[in-house]
């Protein structure tokens, strides 16, 4: 039954952490919309259309893909029976993978590839972990 729970806080920690990460994203560019001419509607106009970002437009990004780790993290802790450093982990590291490959695919600056690389899954995901209190 353990395992079982486990499995289920992974699925639904990523699947919550996911849902978590969009609804940032689409509220986050209500409040802060992308600048005029930005177009993203397929991969060749976001690559032609990037450089019109300024930081800002990328802190929404950063801060959906934050509450996507952190609280992915979070709900899997209150689902896991045992093993939750690691599954804090594996949903860290899952939301790392994602943002990998969308860092080598899409044109983004190299500076904001390094910090939402480095600060914005795994750290988010051992916060949620250290945060749950059901250690």
């Amino acid at each position: 039954m353990n395992i079982v729970r486990n499995i289920l806080a992974v699925i639904l920690g990523a699947i919550i952490g996911g849902l978590i990460n969009g609804a940032t994203i689409a509220i986050g560019t209500m409040l802060i919309p992308p600048p005029a001419g930005f177009d993203q509607s397929t991969t060749e106009n976001f690559a032609k259309t990037v450089h019109l970002l300024q930081p800002i437009n990328y802190l929404v990004v950063f801060l959906a893909h934050a509450l996507g780790a952190f609280v992915g993290s979070l709900v899997a802790m209150f689902i896991a029976v045992s093993h939750r450093l690691v599954i804090a982990m594996i949903i860290g590291a899952l939301f790392l993978l994602g943002g990998t490959m969308v860092a080598f695919m899409a044109p983004i600056p190299v500076w904001y590839t390094i910090v939402d690389l480095l600060l914005a899954y795994v750290p988010m995901a051992f916060i949620g972990y250290k945060l749950s209190r059901k250690q």
